[in-house]
């Protein structure tokens, strides 16, 4: 283990990103998070949007100014590009690489397209990565709350020299001075961020709690019961190694809890499941996975919009809506479609 250095707002000149222009150019759950907590931090920004769509008419809901992405483009100091990664390369070759002007900060919250190439900004551009570790409705809730999420920073480009200097301040604008900032690069904040998401975050546990449920209910047991052991208890497991780690976990749960997972965990994430683990890391890390997401999009995304269809319709979504809506569980809403 290498030494870990982490930067917290005393750290930070927190002054620096309200002399900067920042364009956000997008405005979906990072959009919408990094935007208005850097608003609620008395900073200059503007939201770079398809003028009268869809996201145009939420910011204005806010109160918010918007621009054309070409405009905001030219207005910026700073241009955080948050919309999805599959349209980020054809959007910066369209509308905001022509009216990029030497010297301005091109920034990104995930390393995707500029570690693959998809994206190549040209050597008089700064390039920086704030990367908040949560999603945005997260990073806007815990804002709110007083506290923040914690941030990864990378530099690409540094013709300016204080690319670094402006990465913190913004960081520390959005919130995640408050929590901690670590210093990592575009590779390593890509091959790691999509590692964790499909074998762990979403692929992972999407698919483990999907074979539970079906396991239950194949074997005859009822679906509500199904659902809440395996999906709705989660959480309560999550949260308690969020705060204390898997010691802390071991502690609050039963003995017999305790000793299932040591003598049974074991047989379910076996050295297959790690070889597997293993080749999707190495997908991640030739650039393959890559290639084959944005195949994907470029060619219409049928395939993306069938498994989306598919997860959608699985019964575990039924039960769980249906579960969700007749408990009043005291839990916050974090997501508003129609808003944010």
């Amino acid at each position: 283990m290498g030494d870990l250095k982490i930067y917290f707002d005393k750290d930070i000149n927190t002054e620096l990103i309200k002399t900067k222009k920042i364009a956000i150019i997008g405005f979906g759950s990072q959009g919408y998070g990094q935007g208005m907590n850097l608003v609620d931090s008395n900073c200059n920004v503007v939201f770079g949007l398809r003028l009268g769509g869809k996201s145009d008419i939420k910011a204005k809901d806010y109160g918010l100014k918007t621009m054309s992405i070409e405009d905001a483009a030219k207005w910026a100091d700073i241009v955080q590009v948050l919309i999805p990664d599959e349209i980020q390369a054809q959007v910066y070759q369209e509308q905001i690489e022509p009216n990029l002007k030497d010297g301005q900060y091109l920034m990104f919250s995930h390393g995707f397209n500029i570690h693959y190439g998809f994206i190549k900004p040209k050597e008089s551009i700064n390039v920086i990565m704030v990367a908040p570790k949560a999603p945005g409705h997260t990073v806007r809730s815990e804002y709110l709350a007083g506290k923040g999420v914690p941030s990864l920073i990378a530099i690409q480009q540094d013709c300016s020299g204080d690319s670094k200097e402006i990465a913190l301040s913004y960081a520390s604008a959005i919130g995640s001075g408050r929590t901690g900032i670590i210093e990592t690069s575009f590779r390593e904040e890509t091959e790691t961020d999509l590692f964790g998401e499909q074998a762990v975050l979403c692929g992972g546990c999407d698919h483990l709690i999907k074979a539970a449920f079906e396991t239950l209910v194949e074997a005859g047991y009822s679906p509500y019961m199904a659902y809440f052991e395996v999906c709705h208890e989660l959480k309560l497991i999550v949260d308690l190694i969020y705060e204390g780690g898997i010691e802390d976990m071991h502690y609050s749960v039963s003995n017999n809890a305790e000793y299932g997972d040591y003598t049974r965990g074991c047989k379910v994430i076996d050295p297959d499941t790690k070889k597997r683990m293993k080749e999707i890391l190495s997908q991640i890390q030739d650039s393959s996975y890559a290639k084959e997401f944005m195949n994907e999009f470029n060619s219409g995304g049928s395939k993306f919009m069938e498994l989306r269809k598919a997860s959608e319709g699985h019964l575990i979504e039924k039960v769980g809506a249906e579960l969700r809506s007749s408990f009043k569980w005291d839990r916050g809403k974090y997501i508003n479609r129609s808003k944010n």
